[in-house]
């Protein structure tokens, strides 16, 4: 009998900015804008075998109680440039972009991404987002913002007219002449065509298509809804489960729902974020995690994450005492504007915070420090290295969006001593082998299969 093959483990790499994730305030820690960062994170990644470095964007400041606070990313460069000059300097590494599809339109959306897709050599791969609030859509000429339906609607048509852009040229459309020095034209160039309530477009698209046919969409979905969106539309979908056995049950049913739109669970690749610190010990390693997670998440930062929650001024409450004594307020206006609240139901959320602070005897701040984490991971070089290899061999995910909260060295601990020991096991490439992100991803060349359909 044979054995059953090693799963590559995929690693992914962002950067983070100012937030409660991060080390800003660490003498060692470099900026978070300057391009010297973005960089060293890529090279370092492709150093590593990484398979893309991943930029998240926000489209606006946020703002606690109408005024912009500085426990959060205050600026970023806009992601495609980065990403742009980023494949001036890396050769294999895939780059990750979110875009927004809710305030973007699909020709300028799709000919910037098919235009980083043809200059990396089909390394690109475009986060699809869609906004949640009117705070953010005061930025736009559209203004306002969707309902959670129409939001999904106009995501998944924008991704059927960006769609209908990239393939508008087939594979073979032009071709140059070298005596003449004057491409020859093949078939009906560019031509597009996408009518629907959300867009009515027509034209000749700009951008051939690039080597891997057309970017790598990633996507979020947690809800019923955003998984049945992402397991018929993605290439690859985050997923917000640390623990083995809920990873788990995520896998199965985002692969399951992706084989009833008629796609093989192969297609669709699960990627939660991690976070890691490491020690020569373990004890050492955990010591040195407190340390750092107590300072990134001070008496304000708490209270502004579960102000958050409750949409309330919190600011009269000890953050070393108890939870607040009230309820949540869901209709008032949003006291933190620009974040994202994962949890829809406020008042399940706050009794759940407060089994949880009651039962492990945690304060307020203690509180936030244990439920608002990513999963880390936390030992020795080879715990680590074990930890994800037998989350991925467990089919708890097919790899990991691994960041540090040290900006942009800390990258650096992870290829030098986990890298090698993925190696080893066999669950990481030792070299690329792929030309392109969907190569080095395991997915479909679509290039391929559309010569192959003709």
């Amino acid at each position: 009998m044979g054995h059953t093959p090693r799963k590559q483990v995929i690693l992914g790499a962002y950067l983070g900015g100012v937030n409660h994730h991060t080390a800003w305030w660490d003498e060692r820690a470099g900026s978070q804008i300057d391009f010297s960062s973005f960089e060293h994170t890529a090279r370092t990644a492709e150093r590593g075998k990484f398979d893309f470095f991943f930029l998240a964007e926000g489209l606006a400041l946020r703002e606690r109680n109408g005024r912009v606070f500085d426990q959060d990313i205050v600026g970023r460069p806009d992601t495609l440039p980065v990403l742009a000059a980023l494949a001036g300097v890396t050769e294999h590494l895939g780059l990750a972009g979110t875009i927004n599809a809710t305030f973007n339109e699909p020709y300028e959306l799709a000919r910037q991404f098919a235009s980083l897709d043809a200059l990396s050599g089909g390394r690109a791969a475009w986060n699809l987002v869609t906004s949640f609030d009117a705070f953010t859509g005061q930025n736009f000429r559209r203004g306002g913002f969707l309902p959670r339906e129409l939001r999904y609607e106009r995501a998944a048509e924008m991704i059927a007219a960006t769609r209908a852009l990239f393939d508008a040229w087939d594979d073979d459309d032009l071709v140059a002449d070298k005596q003449s020095g004057q491409f020859v034209r093949r078939g009906d160039v560019g031509r597009f065509e996408h009518r629907g309530p959300q867009f009515d477009i027509r034209g000749r698209f700009t951008v051939p298509r690039s080597p891997q046919g057309r970017p790598v969409l990633l996507q979020a979905g947690v809800s019923p809804q955003g998984r049945d969106f992402a397991a018929a539309n993605s290439d690859a979908i985050f997923s917000p489960f640390g623990e083995i056995i809920a990873a788990r049950e995520f896998y199965r049913d985002v692969k399951a729902r992706a084989e009833r739109f008629g796609r093989s669970p192969d297609e669709l690749k699960i990627l939660p974020s991690g976070s890691f610190v490491i020690g020569d010990t373990h004890a050492e390693a955990v010591d040195k995690y407190h340390e750092v997670r107590n300072q990134q998440v001070n008496g304000k930062t708490a209270l502004i994450l579960l102000e958050q929650v409750w949409n309330r001024d919190l600011s009269q409450y000890d953050p070393e005492g108890p939870l607040p004594d009230i309820d949540p307020d869901p209709t008032a206006p949003d006291f933190i504007q620009g974040r994202a609240l994962i949890e829809q139901d406020r008042f399940k959320t706050v009794a759940h915070f407060r089994e949880v602070a009651e039962a492990k005897r945690l304060n307020l701040r203690e509180l936030v420090i244990d439920q608002f984490e990513r999963g880390p991971l936390v030992g020795t070089a080879s715990e680590i290295a074990q930890q994800i290899d037998d989350f991925v061999q467990q089919d708890g995910s097919d790899g990991f969006i691994i960041g540090s909260h040290l900006v942009p060295w800390g990258l650096d601990d992870f290829v030098d001593q986990v890298v090698p020991l993925l190696q080893e096991r066999g669950s990481l490439r030792a070299e690329y082998t792929g030309s392109t992100l969907r190569d080095n991803l395991g997915l479909p060349s679509l290039r391929r299969d559309l010569t192959a359909a003709r």
